[in-house]
């Protein structure tokens, strides 16, 4: 077997998003054989969502040259909240009328194949940790950055899940105790109001509002604002660009040392569309992590980006299904 032969067992793994269900084939080193993306379709209800799912599981697998028998489980990652150990979506947000849902078994009686259910940004962190910028640590902990902030926390190769299922959502650490910023769960002063692409153009829609910095983000019709134009007019000089990157540095920094110090994790990665925003981001946050952070945990704790991008979703649940089904 030469290094680019697929190594058995084989794992199905699919990332189920409100808009698009991405799902591929992985081998047992965490490569993926295939990847492929199709619509939810979510507003349609359950019942075309489980069949959109096996529908995207059996194209990837299609798509990966192997055959389905050669698949020994699949893995499920989702947003919402859920009961892992019952297989059931709760109350997911972005899927609606998907409530009490046994989607796990609903999608395991559709493919015939084992099936586990993870949380999607556990799945994601799982599938940096196997096989993108975290292999070869033994503890992690990843932020995605999106319309909210997800965060998975893997030690010792297992997935912080917690007692109810809900372990891990540190996109919920209080960062500002007074007069916080609304966050989409309904709180107030939670990181993702502050550190999330949604929240950036939120801020970015306040500042200009005062009327008291020149910007060029002024030139941008407000429907059009996204955190990708703050970023790259930020890169250009434009000062309350920067004002705002610095700012969402600062708050993820704050997210982050509070994780450092309950954690103390080999690595603390960053993942989703805000990656964009390069190394000059990284550095702000580094930097500012430095400055509050016991310095010997600072120190010993490497901060980057992730590095699988859209499909570490599926890699992970793969990798989920791999410690479910292959040991």
């Amino acid at each position: 077997m030469n290094a680019f032969d697929p190594r058995p067992p084989f794992y199905l793994g699919i990332d189920l998003g409100g808009t698009n269900i991405k799902s591929g084939v992985v081998e047992d080193t965490g490569r993926p054989l295939s990847s492929v993306s199709i619509e939810t379709e979510a507003d349609r209800g359950p019942e075309v969502g489980i069949e959109n799912l096996a529908k995207a599981g059996r194209l990837a697998v299609e798509a990966s040259g192997l055959r389905w028998d050669q698949i020994s489980g699949v893995g499920l990652g989702s947003p919402g909240t859920m009961d892992l150990s019952r297989g059931m979506l709760l109350q997911p947000p972005n899927l609606p009328g998907w409530n009490q849902l046994p989607i796990r078994d609903l999608l395991a009686a559709k493919l015939d194949k084992p099936t586990i259910l993870q949380n999607d940004a556990n799945a994601a962190a799982y599938g940096e940790y196997w096989a993108g910028a975290g292999r070869n640590t033994r503890s992690l902990v990843l932020f995605t950055l999106g319309t909210g902030v997800g965060c998975g926390i893997i030690t010792e190769g297992r997935i912080i899940e917690g007692r109810h299922s809900h372990g891990g959502e540190c996109g919920h650490i209080i960062v500002q105790m007074e007069n916080g910023r609304r966050c989409g769960c309904g709180a107030y002063g939670h990181l993702e109001a502050y550190a999330s692409a949604t929240a950036l153009v939120k801020r970015a829609h306040d500042l200009l509002s005062e009327g008291s910095m020149k910007s060029v983000l002024r030139e941008i019709p407000p429907d059009d604002l996204t955190s990708r134009a703050i970023s790259e007019a930020a890169d250009a000089g434009d000062p309350a660009a920067r004002r705002l990157m610095k700012e969402t540095a600062f708050y993820l920094a704050v997210g982050t040392v509070t994780l450092l110090h309950t954690i103390d994790p080999d690595i603390v990665l960053f993942g989703g569309g805000m990656i964009a925003a390069g190394q000059g981001f990284l550095e702000d946050i580094r930097q500012h992590v430095q400055k509050m952070a016991f310095p010997a945990v600072a120190k010993g704790t490497r901060i980057d980006y992730a590095e699988l991008g859209g499909d570490a979703g599926f890699i992970g649940a793969a990798g989920c299904a791999r410690d479910a089904f292959g040991r």
